[in-house]
């Protein structure tokens, strides 16, 4: 079996959701892949000093390494992990996670061709990462999307007498919570009983900022801090529709494990979203900071019950394509 050595942000603090490295790790290590990891140090520089660690000192011993790849700051532990792979003869896989990473492919060029056109496959989640990595003319893109286990979500019938919204992400400024917050101030206008509850830990700060407006607005709003993915699929059964608010995104995970739990889905329509939501078919896209137009799709899903009970079977069915029986033959087939 393939020894293994996943590269990626192995945090376990409060200001940071569960990763892919912990997600997928788990599942390559339960199908017998034997699998080292690398990073859960805290501070940037020191994780990044112990990616390099490990990947020198673990050389004789993997056969691969897979890195998770983001468009920001992590870009450049990418780039260099890649190259010191390079460097030792390792093969190595990207797994393009960063929403905005089509403008780092833009903005540069020669440090992308540098992780990725020596990578053995780029895998990316999202359709729509390998579409845009394909129009900047690489050919070494694999679509593998994120996965879940279906069976851990139980898909349960809802009431809808009023709105009872769910919105679960970490709190950044880049996945606008605060949009979540205008979404509810109007929602309250026609449904005084409406509910808003926010999942996630506070990532940059903006937490404070979005309590702040709660406040401002007189609006009472559950926020629950972070939750392990039992918990928060506990506090979904009290809810009837989630949101998803963000300005830039790839395939997130928490939307995938929504239309799983029966959950319809209003998400704005950005990024990796139109390929992972059809609208009007298993959710409902609106412009991004269009707050009108989300409140208008949530009314409508409380009104219209034809259509609620259409986006909500054909979003199960979608998310049964995110089990990991169905990912699993895939990663099967690029580790052999």
């Amino acid at each position: 079996m393939k020894r293994i050595l996943y590269v990626g942000n192995n945090l376990k603090n409060n200001k940071s959701n569960i990763s892919g490295i912990q997600i997928l790790g788990a599942l390559l290590e339960k199908e017998g892949y034997i699998m080292h990891y690398t990073s859960s140090k805290t501070n940037k520089i020191i994780r990044l000093l112990d990616m390099v660690r490990s990947c020198v000192t673990l050389s004789n011993n993997i056969d691969i390494v897979l890195i998770d790849t983001y468009s920001t700051q992590n870009f450049y532990f990418a780039l260099i992990i890649s190259q010191l792979c390079s460097l030792l003869k390792i093969k190595y896989i990207p797994i393009l996670h960063g929403g905005n990473l089509p403008s780092r492919l833009k903005n540069s060029p020669k440090l992308s061709a540098l992780i990725f056109k020596k990578a053995v496959h780029n895998i990316s989640p999202s359709a729509y990462l390998k579409q845009e990595f394909e129009l900047f003319g690489y050919d070494n893109i694999v679509h593998i999307p994120n996965t879940i286990q279906i069976n851990d979500y139980p898909f349960k019938s809802k009431t809808y007498a009023s709105p009872k919204l769910l919105w679960v992400r970490s709190f950044s400024k880049i996945y606008n919570p605060k949009l979540a917050v205008h979404v509810f101030n109007e929602v309250k206008k026609h449904y005084p009983e409406a509910m808003l509850c926010m999942v996630g830990p506070d990532a940059d700060g903006t937490l404070k900022d979005v309590k702040q407006l709660a406040d401002d607005l007189n609006l009472e709003i559950e926020f629950t801090g972070k939750l392990t993915k039992k918990e928060w699929i506990s506090v979904s059964e009290k809810y009837n529709i989630f949101i998803n608010t963000t300005n830039l995104d790839n395939t997130p995970v928490s939307v995938i494990e929504a239309m799983a739990l029966g959950l319809p889905v209003v998400s704005t329509n950005v990024g990796g979203m139109p390929f992972l939501i059809s609208d009007t078919i298993d959710g409902l896209l609106v412009e991004p900071q269009d707050a009108r137009a989300m409140v208008g799709k949530i009314l409508e899903l409380i009104s219209d019950v034809q259509l609620r009970e259409k986006l909500i079977a054909n979003a199960r069915a979608k998310s049964e394509n995110f089990a990991w029986t169905a990912v699993k033959p895939k990663w099967d087939s690029i580790l052999s």
